[in-house]
């Protein structure tokens, strides 16, 4: 099982991009037979989106290059962080490039949503808005989780949760795109 792991920051240092390398060890770690490619929208930078750019140049190849990486895994997790209550301008430019190659973005795909926060809320806005326009966009939405007080809940130098709470709702949201065994 080929899953792709989405951190929806351009910052180097985003908690998000943390959140993502866990989930992929996590989720290696309990099946051998899954393979997880973390994509980094750095690599998929293009013009903002508007309907001229569109029309004189056609979309960039990087959106359809991303599209495709979608399209050829069996599942995604995706970590948002906040920003204002909504998606990183950046992840919402690429997500409006690949909707102009195809509407349905996720493609059918499972997906599991995250979202670290250093507040209290855990994401809860961006989260929201983006559980909300999930099926939409052909997500077969599986799993919604927030980790919020991010200074307090992980440990930068083992790289995992201090609490296992916090490490137990992020196996059971990620076992949720595992396939069940027989």
């Amino acid at each position: 099982m080929n899953i792709l792991a989405i951190p929806a920051s351009n910052s180097s240092s985003s908690i998000n991009r943390a959140l993502i390398n866990l989930a992929a060890a996590r989720l290696t770690a309990a099946d051998p037979a899954v393979t997880v490619e973390i994509v980094d929208i750095n690599d998929f930078e293009m013009p903002i989106y508007s309907s001229d750019r569109e029309a004189a140049n056609g979309v960039p190849q990087l959106a359809k290059d991303l599209l495709a990486l979608i399209g050829g895994a069996d599942a995604v997790v995706i970590a948002f962080p906040e920003h204002n209550g909504g998606v990183p301008a950046a992840w919402k430019n690429i997500f409006d490039w690949m909707s102009r190659v195809e509407f349905k973005v996720w493609q059918g795909k499972p997906v599991v949503m995250l979202s670290a926060s250093p507040g209290g809320r855990a994401g809860a806005n961006v989260l929201a808005g983006q559980e909300a326009i999930a099926g939409f966009y052909a997500a077969e939405l599986v799993g919604v989780q927030g980790f919020g007080n991010w200074g307090e809940a992980w440990d930068a130098e083992t790289g995992s949760f201090t609490s296992h709470v916090d490490l137990a709702k992020l196996d059971d949201v990620l076992t949720k795109l595992l396939p069940v065994a027989a």
